[in-house]
């Protein structure tokens, strides 16, 4: 019998689009809140604005590998790490342990065993055992966010959120109550750092309200914070 998860924030690191979309599935469907990066400077955006209680890093991306990534983040950063990658010679499970790996999972695996090597990781984290399990579900008056599955329900209909506006909702549900600036969304979301793509993230802002505010122009629960940026505010 597997441990029952306690709901922790993992962020998958993997260049492969098709092996970050089956293992956020698998981990989702275990309990899990997932978030996936394409490569490590996507990871290293997601890190300003995100806090998770573990990183699993694909080692042959192109770019910063995810031993140079390991390395430097053990710099500023005590978050569990797994290394996943097709080099399973003994001197590369060496290498990434020595760049501060916690485990070194060789490709192919399987599920079930990363999942007990994540739940094993996840219980000797100092605070896991007391970490509180965080809300399924965002509650926003007549519609529900299910975090876990990244779904928007209004009542039994499923609403259609595009790929901005459900990474803006992962944001947000990561830290109800907490206004998130301009700047740090665009962060979060890999989409550049300039004024121009500040001000996109007010229109994605404007049409996502639209799908969870019974009044847009009057938002109750997707509140602007004068001078500061944007909070969700939920029930």
């Amino acid at each position: 019998m597997l441990a029952k998860p306690n709901g922790a924030h993992l962020l998958i690191v993997d260049d492969d689009a098709r092996i970050r979309t089956l293992l956020a599935k698998f981990l989702n469907k275990n309990g899990y809140l997932t978030t996936t990066a394409r490569d490590a400077a996507h990871a290293r955006r997601l890190l300003v604005g995100l806090e998770f209680d573990m990183l699993i890093i694909d080692v042959m991306m192109p770019g910063e590998n995810g031993f140079d990534l390991t390395r430097d983040l053990r710099n500023s950063l005590s978050t569990p790490i797994m290394l996943l990658t097709a080099r399973g010679e003994p001197a590369d499970r060496i290498t990434g342990l020595k760049a501060g790996a916690d485990d070194y999972l060789p490709k192919p695996f399987e599920p079930q065993e990363l999942l007990l090597r994540v739940n094993a990781i996840l219980r000797r984290s100092p605070g896991q055992a007391t970490k509180p399990a965080p809300p399924k579900n965002l509650h926003l008056g007549a519609f529900r966010y299910d975090i876990a599955r990244a779904e928007l329900w209004h009542g039994t209909k499923l609403i259609r959120l595009t790929s901005t506006e459900n990474a803006l909702m992962k944001v947000f549900a990561a830290k109800p109550g907490e206004t998130m600036a301009r700047s740090r969304l665009v962060e979060a979301l890999g989409q550049g750092d300039n004024s121009a793509q500040e001000r996109a993230i007010d229109v994605q802002i404007t049409r996502l309200r639209r799908k969870i505010e019974a009044d847009p122009k009057s938002p109750r629960y997707l509140q602007t914070v004068r001078g500061a940026g944007y909070t969700i505010v939920p029930d």
